[in-house]
């Protein structure tokens, strides 16, 4: 994330950052965000499988489509708008903190914590401000999400599990 959000190119490129992050901030300053993105996972999953599932029974019971691959289809970019929609503001909040210096004294330039994080930029920015960069998040969250539940079922119809 930092490597994207710099404006000028660090000598090294990958190597070169991660030295200069482990010179600046020591080992923690590597990790900086990792419970972040690990509750980030946490929601994809927990609001795209039971998505998913609904938005495929719902289709199929209602008479619309059948168990078809359209169903899937659907059912599987209806599951990454879920995602998307569940998940943008943990990704706003996790660049701004991955992204804020730490001070010598080893407190933050600008967000005391995630909550502080989102609490600030809620109310500086507005509510929408969570949602940047949600258009890409979905157009690529919607693909995804296509891809891997027609090889998830293709892999149960092999298997014999459908």
């Amino acid at each position: 994330i930092r490597m994207q959000a710099q404006g000028h190119v660090i000598r090294g490129g990958m190597i070169g950052n991660f030295i200069n992050i482990y010179q600046n901030e020591g080992a923690r300053g590597l990790w900086k965000g990792v419970s972040l993105t690990a509750q980030r996972a946490a929601i994809v999953v927990g609001v795209e499988l039971p998505v998913y599932d609904l938005a495929k029974k719902h289709i199929i019971m209602s008479g619309f489509m059948g168990d078809t691959v359209y169903t899937h289809f659907l059912a599987s970019f209806t599951c990454g708008l879920a995602g998307a929609l569940a998940s943008n503001p943990i990704d706003v909040v996790r660049t701004r903190m991955m992204n804020q210096s730490t001070l010598q004294s080893g407190t933050h330039s600008a967000y005391k914590s995630t909550i502080d994080c989102l609490l600030q930029t809620w109310k500086n920015e507005g509510f929408v401000a969570l949602y940047k960069g949600f258009w890409p998040n979905w157009l690529r969250l919607g693909p995804w999400n296509i891809i891997v539940s027609f090889f998830w079922k293709c892999c149960n119809m092999l298997c014999g599990i459908i």
